[in-house]
């Protein structure tokens, strides 16, 4: 019965022995593990913050691509026919580089001392990115078709400023698209989509 027991006792050793090495073969790959998340995190950290605010789109390295703005792109502000009382603003990547459309544009008509406000329902999942020679979309609501909105008034001039990285941050130069001659008509419902690949889908809102 001794013989019987010895045996167990010596491979419960051993055993206790290989975990005990496995356990520091273990420890020292958490002890690794850590340091190369915290040197993964430093590295792509402002990649990281752009995915978390805008969505996957983010997932290259954030050298390869730049924001868009007036420097890197062409921008037009068209009146359309349907939907009523709409404008479209195309952005076209005239740039080398991918670029970014974060957000949505910020628009100000001549000497105009508020913001418009963004439509949330047309927020999209991921970031509008460019490659070069590809174009985005935003579409604004001028007026209330029911006529309902406050200071009714003319524009006939048009600044396209460009979000960063963080809302209401900036992204660079903005942009003057010319208007029609007689000018935009535009109230207080005045609002704008965020940054769409699609033109159908801008003028949806």
């Amino acid at each position: 019965m001794r013989k019987h027991h010895a045996l167990p006792v010596a491979l419960l050793a051993a055993l206790a022995l290989t975990a005990c090495e496995d356990g520091t073969g273990t420890q020292d790959e958490g002890a690794a593990k850590p340091q190369l998340t915290s040197s993964t995190t430093a590295t792509t950290a402002p990649q990281q913050t752009a995915t978390d605010a805008k969505g996957t789109k983010s997932e290259a390295a954030p050298a390869a691509r730049v924001s868009c703005n007036g420097t890197n792109t062409t921008v037009t502000a068209q009146p359309v026919r349907r939907p009523l009382n709409h404008m479209l603003i195309t952005v076209k990547n005239t740039g080398s580089k991918m670029c970014d459309l974060t957000y949505y544009p910020v628009l100000r008509f001549d000497e105009m001392q508020w913001a418009p406000r963004p439509i949330e329902d047309s927020k999209p999942q991921a970031v509008t990115t460019l490659a070069p020679g590809e174009s985005g979309y935003a579409g604004v609501l001028l007026s209330a078709a029911d006529d309902s909105g406050d200071g009714g008034t003319t524009g006939h001039k048009l600044e396209v400023g460009f979000q960063g990285r963080t809302p209401n941050s900036s992204g660079g130069p903005s942009a003057l698209p010319s208007l029609p001659a007689k000018g935009v008509y535009y109230d207080s419902s005045l609002s704008a989509t965020y940054w769409l690949r699609d033109m159908d889908d801008a003028l949806s809102y």
